[in-house]
């Protein structure tokens, strides 16, 4: 199960190759998760040695995130109005020996190119909101995201916050490495 339902999603996917190369400020993504019954709060942050707009570009790319994120199934705008769009994704994993997956529409609002607003309209999660904040430090983009996953009672029982917490560290090195891969482009 995805964690930040795209970032959520968020969203929760996949990293390596140009992590490795990284700073050791790049190599750590410090995610704190507090469970209570069915609700995840999730937040968490992690540096990444690119700019702002190349940061931005990556966690913006809603057309690609199926094809950057290895949990993530499709990826698809159906609908734009200035900086509102609504995206449709599926994802899938795994809750204990389960297999699942995931369907969403989700409202995501831009400000760029500092802010990600991303609001769960309908879908297999109960609810799922998260803000993406960008802060520019020199030659590192620090990434902070905040928000609140909700799922189906059966899935509170077995999923644990340390599991949302690998999840979403996993899913966010995946993005951090594609910012670095097209960084190097």
């Amino acid at each position: 199960m995805r964690a930040a339902a795209v970032f959520s999603l968020l969203a929760v996917a996949s990293w390596a190759g140009f992590a490795a190369a990284a700073s050791s400020c790049d190599q750590d993504i410090a995610v704190n998760v507090r469970k209570e019954h069915t609700t995840f709060e999730i937040s968490f942050e992690f540096t990444v040695a690119a700019t702002i707009e190349q940061t931005w570009n990556v966690l913006s790319d809603f057309e690609h995130m199926a094809q950057i994120l290895s949990n993530m199934d499709s990826s698809n705008v159906v609908s734009r109005d200035g900086n509102r769009i609504m995206v449709a994704q599926t994802s899938h994993g795994k809750i204990g020996p389960i297999h699942v997956s995931v369907d969403g529409l989700r409202e995501i609002v831009l400000n760029p190119p500092t802010e990600i607003h991303s609001h769960l309209v309908k879908g297999d999660l109960r609810a799922s909101d998260f803000t993406t904040t960008l802060y520019a430090e020199g030659a590192l983009t620090r990434v902070a995201v905040q928000g609140k996953l909700v799922v189906a009672p059966w899935v509170g029982l077995a999923l644990s916050a340390d599991k949302v917490a690998a999840q979403t560290r996993q899913q966010y090195q995946e993005l951090r490495d594609e910012i670095l891969r097209r960084k190097a482009y």
